[in-house]
């Protein structure tokens, strides 16, 4: 069925209502807001029109109705309106970025909250290279009681350690090959690449060497991984203040996503700078009773990045 102008008035009244409250919107409301240019019985009969073709849903007989997937997407995709930011929001969007890439992870937390506090919705920001991150290069220091410090220099230019104790403790000699090794055979590589590197010195290197050869492979992978894609969240408080949230576990199974389960936050598919999934559209089940916009960006220095709403 084809909607009629009126028929998309009266769906765009009953989203926008039902964002609100929260609450099912019934035919005195939307009269209401048309101003008594159409009558509560032609109101009524273009409710159950919409019900029908699966726009609306109607929770109770006595109720009111609220917007379905399918009319969440009509609104979207034809009937909101678009809202142009203010000048004034703008310069504090400019003021709140104006910082150097080099503290890339404070401009992405400060971002998150900006957008946080401007919408009074909870967002998340991530950070992912546009080119491929490896290791340029392996330090090996050595430590007492078999502890050694592994010091790794990133193509991005950033450095990471981190202590490892060893239960065989390795000599000079043996840490020194390691190193050489690491050096020659796992630098500039992916992480599978890495992996596949790894199970050729299996049979060639003494147990405890090849383990610590391990953990340190493990390690790097671990961090090339975690620096390719890095995730903030901000303003999951808001939802708290959200009608639709009133029911506790409800609410907690999203603040749950937001605060521990960031890696299965959506992000664009390929090639769309902006996305907006509705409720089952979403992957993740905590986010099925839930809308979500994003958008890609570029930052500089191969970088891009993502901002999303919940």
């Amino acid at each position: 069925m084809k909607l009629t102008e009126r028929k998309k008035q009266i769906l765009k009244i009953v989203v926008e209502s039902y964002v609100r409250t929260a609450e099912p919107v019934g035919s005195r409301t939307i009269a209401a807001q048309m101003r008594g240019s159409v009558s509560s019985a032609t109101i009524r009969n273009d409710l159950s029109d919409l019900t029908e073709c699966g726009y609306l849903d109607q929770p109770h007989t006595s109720a009111g109705r609220a917007p379905t997937p399918k009319g969440y997407r009509l609104y979207v995709d034809t009937l909101m309106e678009r809202r142009r930011v203010s000048e004034e929001e703008t310069a504090r969007i400019h003021a709140a970025l104006q910082m150097r890439l080099r503290e890339l992870d404070r401009i992405i937390s400060q971002a998150g909250q900006a957008v946080a506090s401007y919408l009074n919705y909870p967002a998340y920001v991530a950070a992912s290279g546009t080119k491929r991150l490896t290791v340029r290069r392996f330090d090996l220091i050595a430590v007492d009681g078999g502890q050694n410090i592994v010091v790794l220099m990133f193509s991005n230019n950033r450095v990471k350690s981190q202590l490892f104790h060893v239960r065989l403790p390795l000599e000079a000699e043996e840490l020194a090959l390691l190193s050489g090794l690491l050096n020659d055979r796992f630098t500039d590589r992916s992480a599978g690449e890495m992996g596949i590197q790894l199970m050729e010195w299996t049979e060639r290197l003494a147990p405890a060497a090849f383990l610590f050869l391990s953990q340190i492979v493990s390690y790097a992978c671990d961090v090339m991984e975690e620096q390719q894609r890095r995730i903030f969240t901000a303003g999951a408080k808001e939802l708290l203040r959200m009608p639709e949230f009133r029911d506790v576990e409800k609410a907690h199974a999203l603040m749950s996503i937001l605060s521990d389960g960031k890696e299965s936050l959506p992000v664009p598919e390929d090639g769309k700078p902006m996305q907006i999934l509705i409720g089952p559209e979403n992957i993740t089940d905590a986010l099925k009773d839930a809308s979500v916009v994003i958008a890609s960006y570029e930052i500089g220095e191969d970088m891009r990045g993502l901002i999303g709403v919940v």
